[in-house]
């Protein structure tokens, strides 16, 4: 049974955090505990025109008679740059596994749009999350992941704990007015929840208690939360492995690949829908979730039965990330916006710890998976070319199996009007 629950989404205007301080050089350096730094990057002429393009799409029409939002949503470089201020910059993002940063000491590396991050667990086993900018002449600090006792600048050997205070800045003697606790990391508000690490751009001032897993995950899953902790998505895993892979299309053509309810399964996934029952495909809407079901088929061999399970759970969770649980996996899918016509698409694989050493099993399995993610990867590309096509302009809904579709472009339409 189809449960609709209200998604409306209260969003503020987004526009940089403007100090008036009577110092200095407190006007050319922001208090380290301020997280509001993201500034558009529109021009004025560009915003106009961006803004105008988010109204080309009507949630009040029913998903009946409804059109999808228009081929510019997907191919206009301005509209991204809208997407990134009003979609990206606000609420909480998945960007990582806490695999990553199991150990006090381990960090990694991130970059969503403009901004530049860096995830790291502190000597205390806090988790911390700062922007990954030297305070000194703008130097990325750190890349990839790993371990490190502290950040040390590759430019200038500025160097900050893993709590983000500057520890030691080089050559500076002569230098005035200049205070150490002002030249600290800035900080990004950080939370987890199960196995995911959640940066919120937005966030700031909010105590230990408003961070906590419960209180994000209200603001982050909404009701869906229980649903998708009873249903195994939980930190019970064994983290397995990593695949990424750089598409040639808008990062909504391969939500929208993803939200079409299985409509593409059968004739693009031939393999994978053999071992699906796709006359069962359900879809539950949530406020900013929605969760696709199918129940696998029976008398298929043991080894499609053990992957893939006896029910299928596809979550997706706005605005770009994917919790896919069946059998005794989960993977998620993380899809990063690159520019209006590239995106890339991080794979995280974990397992039930019991098959952990099974190694055919494992390689049997990411094979099979690499498999569909090919053939996706062909349907979003030759959608992005259809997209900026003179022939196409907008498409249309069906509403059977793609509700999750049309929810998304509501949220979508909501943070860009708003």
């Amino acid at each position: 049974m189809l449960i609709q629950m209200a998604m409306i989404i209260q969003v503020k205007p987004f526009f940089p955090n403007l100090r008036n301080e009577k110092s200095q050089n407190h006007l050319n350096f922001p208090n380290k505990h301020s997280s509001n730094l993201i500034c558009s990057s529109l021009t004025s002429s560009d915003s106009v025109l961006s803004h105008r393009l988010a109204h080309h799409f009507n949630p009040k029409i029913p998903i009946e008679k409804a059109v999808t939002p228009p081929s510019s949503w997907y191919t206009d470089h301005s509209f991204f740059h809208l997407e990134l201020d009003r979609v990206f910059y606000r609420g909480w993002q998945a960007v990582g596994s806490t695999e990553q940063i199991k150990d006090p000491g381990d960090f990694f590396t991130g970059r969503l749009g403009d901004v530049e991050f860096v995830v790291c667990r502190d000597d205390t086993g806090n988790v911390q999350a700062f922007y990954n900018v030297c305070r000194h002449h703008a130097s990325i600090l750190a890349s990839g992941s790993g371990q490190k006792s502290c950040f040390v600048c590759p430019y200038h050997g500025w160097t900050y704990g893993l709590n983000g205070t500057l520890l030691k800045a080089n050559r500076i003697s002569g230098m005035r007015d200049f205070n150490v606790n002002d030249f600290g990391l800035i900080p990004i508000k950080v939370a987890t929840w199960g196995p995911f690490v959640l940066l919120n751009f937005k966030k700031e001032n909010l105590t230990q208690k408003e961070v906590d897993s419960h209180n994000v995950a209200t603001e982050w899953l909404g009701s869906s939360s229980e649903i998708l902790s009873t249903n195994g998505v939980d930190s019970s895993l064994s983290y397995v492995c990593r695949r990424e892979y750089t598409i040639e299309c808008n990062w909504k053509v391969f939500c929208d690949n993803y939200l079409d309810g299985g409509y593409h399964v059968p004739y693009a996934h031939k393999d994978l829908a053999s071992g699906l029952n796709l006359d069962s495909y359900s879809t539950t809407l949530f406020e900013r979730v929605s969760i696709q079901s199918c129940e696998g088929m029976s008398g298929k061999s043991e080894e499609n039965n053990d992957r893939l399970g006896r029910k299928a759970i596809y979550a997706f969770i706005y605005p770009n990330f994917m919790i896919n649980r069946y059998g005794p996996w989960m993977d998620t899918n993380l899809v990063l916006p690159l520019g209006a016509n590239k995106c890339r698409v991080v794979f995280d694989y974990y397992l039930e710890p019991s098959l952990q050493g099974d190694r055919d099993f494992i390689a049997k399995s990411l094979q099979d998976s690499e498999k569909v993610q090919i053939e996706d990867i062909v349907l979003c590309e030759g959608v992005q070319k259809g997209l900026q096509s003179p022939a196409y302009s907008v498409g249309r809904y069906a509403p059977k199996v793609e509700q999750a579709m049309h929810h998304f472009h509501c949220l979508l339409h909501e943070n860009l009007t708003t």
